[in-house]
């Protein structure tokens, strides 16, 4: 079936029907299907190529729902891990604002218009903040308690802090375009009032 509509028979197939008028015209002669099926080949060969089908990409909100589930397997994670109280109050903050930014109902509705801020959780959820733990855990005591050095919990305490930043940055931006989705709205009714 998809030979029959494609660009290269339906181009053949009206080269073919121009011999066939010239068969009965008498154009042709003895040499009809010939001419035929040479006009039907020339027509195929000179159509354009077919268009490429455009991708299939997934749905936003099943990406979304993807996050959610590896927030959930991250939270499992930080729920095992022992911080100092300082890093662990950051980390709480964080896992917070993440846990509001991914809850179902009008942020998702925003979240799926915007691909960059689902990126951005994404990254903060599946590596950002993994990575930022998993270094502080792996640090031996024996590096904690070098002379000189910058304690490994202050730079948690700093990662922690930036990305808790970022985060607060993507709700500001969330929080502007549904500010602006209400003003456009009372914009539309107060219009149609009129």
């Amino acid at each position: 079936m998809a030979h029959l509509e494609s660009r290269k028979n339906i181009a053949g197939s009206a080269c073919g029907l121009a011999g066939l008028v010239l068969t009965f015209t008498g154009v042709a002669g003895p040499y009809w299907p010939v001419v035929v099926v040479g006009l039907y080949g020339a027509g195929a060969l000179i159509a354009p190529p077919e268009r490429p089908a455009l991708p299939d990409f997934p749905d936003p909100s099943a990406q979304l729902d993807e996050v959610r589930a590896d927030f959930d397997r991250l939270n499992a994670y930080l729920a095992d891990v022992e911080l100092p109280p300082a890093a662990g109050g950051r980390l709480t903050e964080l896992t917070e604002l993440l846990t509001a930014l991914l809850d179902p109902g009008w942020v998702t509705e925003i979240l799926v218009q915007d691909p960059e801020a689902v990126h951005t959780l994404s990254r903060a959820v599946r590596q950002d903040v993994p990575e930022a733990v998993d270094t502080f855990v792996r640090t031996r005591w024996w590096t904690r308690l070098a002379p000189g050095q910058e304690p490994p919990e202050r730079h948690l305490e700093r990662q922690l802090t930036l990305l808790h930043e970022e985060a607060e940055r993507l709700a500001a931006g969330l929080r502007e375009t549904e500010a602006r989705r209400q003003e456009s709205h009372t914009r539309y009714l107060e219009d149609r009032s009129q």
